[in-house]
């Protein structure tokens, strides 16, 4: 989420509102001026409270930065003691302006939950702002609509985190619908939910949505699927492809570690990077969970186990 991007385009879609029509030569003009200093723009509630989630999410973000060199037990207070800030931040979003759902999601996320109850909180806001259909086009063009997109797409992570794939595919395919472009990554979801549920038809379908652009989760949703469906040997092909075009994607797989939060969607990676595949383990985690054979048979393929080795001892990473 650029929270200041989305407080910048409220407060120059309000003041053009206010000011009446504009040539797209002025609207750029103005769009600039409110860039240069979003803060003397602020007037409203709904853009008091956007101010206040934007600051407090650049210092949540600002102390993640030295985590590598904290032992386990400082990781563990400085992560609850930087949520608690957040929360305590997201809750006076929410008192500034209480329609405001990003505050509201926020808030929730904070909470750090488990997957079911945080289902239910999310499916709770989705009861208390709900809207109505989608702007045409694509909705993410509105700026006042990508927070349901963002509390739904949050709801499919939700639904797979807590082992309910169909519900996953349902509520990703939902926000693709609204959305084409899918910034949200809700397509991600959506191949992991197809991967557990054995449908290579809806994956292919996915896929050709979007041009079979391949992500980290494509590939590993790809190996995972066939590996499901006992086709070992194109299996094996799909897992060569995900250690082959995602470098570290290996030892993403055979050593998952700890990611944090998606406060409140996916961080920005690059694709089939290795930051992108520890993203795709994470969430493939209770799809793999459900497939408890597939990770002893990934460690019996030497050549995956030798990957992983080799990235780790080139990143001075532990093995």
């Amino acid at each position: 989420m650029n929270a200041w991007d989305e407080l910048v385009q409220r407060c120059a879609l309000r003041r053009r509102d206010k000011i009446g029509p504009l040539s797209d030569e002025a609207y750029a003009e103005l769009l600039l001026a409110v860039r240069a200093d979003p803060e003397a723009f602020v007037d409203t509630s709904v853009e008091r409270s956007a101010l206040v989630m934007a600051r407090a999410l650049d210092a949540y973000r600002a102390s993640c930065r030295d985590d590598d060199l904290l032992d386990d037990a400082a990781y563990e207070a400085e992560r609850a003691r930087r949520l608690a800030a957040l929360h305590a931040e997201c809750v006076l979003a929410r008192e500034i302006d209480e329609s405001s759902l990003d505050a509201n999601l926020m808030q929730l996320l904070t909470a750090d939950l488990e997957p079911d109850p945080l289902l239910e909180g999310l499916l709770e806001l989705e009861k208390d702002f709900s809207c109505d259909e989608p702007p045409a086009g694509d909705a993410w063009d509105d700026v006042f609509y990508r927070p349901h997109l963002r509390l739904r797409a949050a709801v499919a992570r939700t639904c797979a985190d807590s082992a309910r794939f169909k519900m996953a595919r349902d509520a990703a395919l939902s926000v693709i619908d609204a959305s084409p472009s899918d910034p949200l990554g809700a397509r991600h979801t959506c191949m992991l939910a197809y991967a557990r549920l054995e449908d290579e038809a809806g994956f292919d379908a996915v896929s050709a949505r979007f041009s079979r652009q391949e992500s980290s989760w494509s590939h590993l949703a790809r190996a995972i699927m066939l590996y499901k469906l006992d086709r070992m040997p194109a299996a094996r092909r799909a897992l060569r492809g995900f250690d082959g075009l995602c470098p570290g994607g290996a030892y993403a797989l055979l050593r998952p570690t700890y990611v944090e939060l998606y406060l409140p969607d996916r961080p920005e990676v690059a694709p089939c990077s290795f930051e992108e595949s520890m993203l795709a383990v994470r969430e493939a985690e209770p799809v793999i969970a459900d497939t408890p054979d597939f990770i002893p048979w990934c460690q019996d393929q030497e050549w995956l186990v030798a990957s992983a080795a080799r990235f780790a001892e080139g990143h001075d990473l532990d093995w």
